[in-house]
């Protein structure tokens, strides 16, 4: 590999995995599942390039646990090299930094064709390139790189609804601060890094080794300063360094990380800084000029940001912030809810440091978050692997938001383990008492979706340290959503989606309909007496197996518009009028989500 391999483009049938997934069923490739999970956990980045029907494909990576370790996915019917090009100038890298792995040499040719000097390869050779890919990057566990590229994929997604560039940058509340002095020593590693790493954005291209920029930190005539990025989609973190050279007002440093391509904040840099002079080095991606100050971008202080994020400060006809908690199926509510005046923030299920998928949203595991000590959280996440070290964090706590929209379906869904020698109860699974499974056997499904941590020996000693005492009584899940209101502020709204109440045939989870029917009940009760909580009925248009994917929890893409669209009617009647509402953006969001199907049929006959 010539050059870093920054992201990694993947086929799916007959290279990610094994057969054609519109053809029937398809066998998937273990070492690829953990080929995506310890490179991701190195900060190499992972999208999909197939042609596939989106939902399907969707669906089945969902069903394998990786779902969440892939941004841009492009799963259509259109030829292969354009789409690469468009997709690489989104996540704004380059060719030369990615390899795209498909079976077929007609696409790898095309793709080149598009991309000059990508990286092509067949998935026969990965045996060869895995230890290579392995080795590459620097540890990441918490994925935060890929997080970065999430940040990426909603701002874009949000920047396709508008048909207006400018209106979009206006909308997304960009604020921009700077420190300088003193305030930058504590960045040194994140300063040296985007000195000698970026390219893009590096305007000055002048390298240094860390000694030299400690030093050059005490020059009195150099005045260092450091750039961070907020907007309504998140924290880009620190993504800029200058160094202006105060005797020649000449700029000796100048750049950028290429995660804020975009939004105006090279020259808004530049103008603050009063347009010295600057030398340009090679090629970058942003041509600066000597007049222009972009005035969608505010300039705040570290105490300013801190007031912005309180939500006591929000001003009449901004827009309100709603926290979507539950499965990561929620995120496909995002685009459409963005068509309204909200400011969407998600917490889902993620993958943990042990490659194992957690769910966080069950309301036991919440209020272990909050009442079981810190000491016996940090002793559980790491005795049970199926939890990790971030399981008991959450947003909620925070209330930096004006509203809740929270999916219960993990209560409706897992399993409760008892610990024996404390009472604690521990949520995971569903539908299946793991102490009473065949260890060997069980051990061994876990091994394939390499799983760290679940082997045989922590089977066993699990089951006798803990016991199945089942799904929540309901009684019991009423009195946690119960006390679940008490923790919030009366005045933030609780808005509750339900389950569907439908036969899946062939999901594996026996007795799911009958659950959801119990579980609704209780859900609905509690509704009923509580105070500032409304329900968000699924049941009215999620109502035959055709609405649903893999299992009853998880709708097909339109139902998920319906649903976005009921949780904004809800918002409106709790605050008593509407919401500003975007029908172009609601349309682009729409058509975003029908297009793997509509193509179908025009580009069935391409070559795979």
């Amino acid at each position: 590999m010539p050059e870093p391999v920054k992201v990694i483009i993947w086929d799916l049938d007959d290279t990610f995995w094994r057969g054609t997934l519109s053809e029937g069923a398809i066998e998937a490739l273990e070492e690829n599942l953990a080929l995506v999970r310890d490179t991701a956990a190195r900060g190499i980045v992972h999208t999909i390039v197939s042609k596939n029907d989106f939902a399907a494909a969707e669906a089945k990576l969902t069903e394998l646990g990786i779902r969440d370790l892939f941004v841009f996915p492009q799963i259509s019917w259109q030829p292969k090299g354009p789409i690469i090009k468009t997709l690489l100038e989104s996540m704004q890298l380059r060719a030369p930094n990615a390899l795209f792995l498909d079976d077929n040499p007609i696409n790898r040719a095309e793709a080149q064709f598009y991309n000059p000097k990508l990286q092509v390869a067949d998935p026969a050779e990965l045996p060869q390139l895995a230890p290579l890919l392995r080795a590459s990057g620097k540890p990441d566990s918490g994925f935060s790189r890929l997080e970065q590229y999430k940040l990426l994929e909603r701002q874009q997604q949000a920047r396709a609804t508008y048909q207006d560039n400018l209106a979009f940058l206006r909308d997304s509340n960009v604020r921009i601060q700077f420190r300088e002095g003193a305030a930058v020593l504590p960045d040194l590693d994140r300063i040296e890094e985007l000195i000698n790493r970026s390219n893009q954005l590096n305007f000055t291209k002048q390298r240094v080794t860390k000694d030299e920029l400690q030093a050059s930190f005490e020059d009195a005539n150099l005045r260092w300063g450091t750039v961070r990025v907020h907007d309504q989609f998140g924290d880009y973190g620190l993504v800029g360094v200058y160094c202006l050279n105060q005797t020649e007002n000449r700029l000796e440093q100048l750049v950028f990380s290429c995660r804020i391509l975009h939004l105006g904040i090279e020259q808004f840099t530049y103008a603050w800084l009063g347009f010295p002079a600057l030398e340009v080095q090679g090629e970058v991606a942003t041509e600066l000029n000597q007049t222009e100050q972009p005035d969608w971008i505010t300039v705040v202080t570290q105490a300013q940001e801190a007031v912005e994020d309180d939500p006591t400060t929000i001003k009449t006809g901004s827009r309100l912030r709603v926290l979507l908690k539950g499965g990561c199926d929620l995120g496909q509510l995002t685009p459409f809810l963005q068509a309204f005046q909200l400011e969407v923030w998600e917490e889902f299920n993620y993958v943990n440091e042990n490659q194992i998928p957690v769910h966080v949203e069950h309301t036991e595991l919440l209020r272990l978050s909050r009442e079981l000590p810190a000491a016996e959280q940090q002793r559980l996440a790491q005795s049970l692997p199926f939890l990790g070290e971030e399981a008991f964090q959450t947003k909620l706590w925070n209330h930096d938001f004006d509203a809740v929209v929270y999916s219960p379906l993990m209560d409706y869904t897992q399993e409760l383990y008892q610990e024996k020698a404390t009472g604690v109860k521990i949520p995971f699974g569903g539908y299946q008492d793991l102490t009473k499974a065949d260890l060997g056997a069980q051990a061994a499904k876990y091994a394939q979706r390499r799983f760290r941590g679940i082997d045989e020996a922590f089977l066993r000693r699990f089951s006798q340290e803990f016991a199945c005492v089942g799904q929540i009584a309901p009684a019991e899940f009423k009195e946690n959503l119960g006390w679940l209101r008490t923790q919030l502020p009366p005045a933030i709204p609780i808005f509750l989606l339900n389950g569907a109440e439908i036969e899946v045939p062939g999901s594996g989870e026996t007795g799911a309909r009958q659950r959801h029917i119990l579980m609704n009940q209780a859900l609905t009760e509690f509704v009923t007496e509580a105070e500032n909580c409304f329900l968000i009925d699924v049941r009215d248009f999620i109502q035959t197996p055709a609405d649903v994917t893999n299992n009853l929890r998880h709708y097909q893409r339109p139902h998920y518009r319906t649903l976005a669209q009921r949780v904004a009617a809800a918002i409106e009647t709790w605050q008593g009028q509407q919401l500003g509402h975007s029908a172009w953006a609601d349309w682009r969001a729409r058509l975003a989500s029908r297009v793997p199907n509509k193509v179908r049929g025009a580009w069935e006959k391409l070559v795979k």
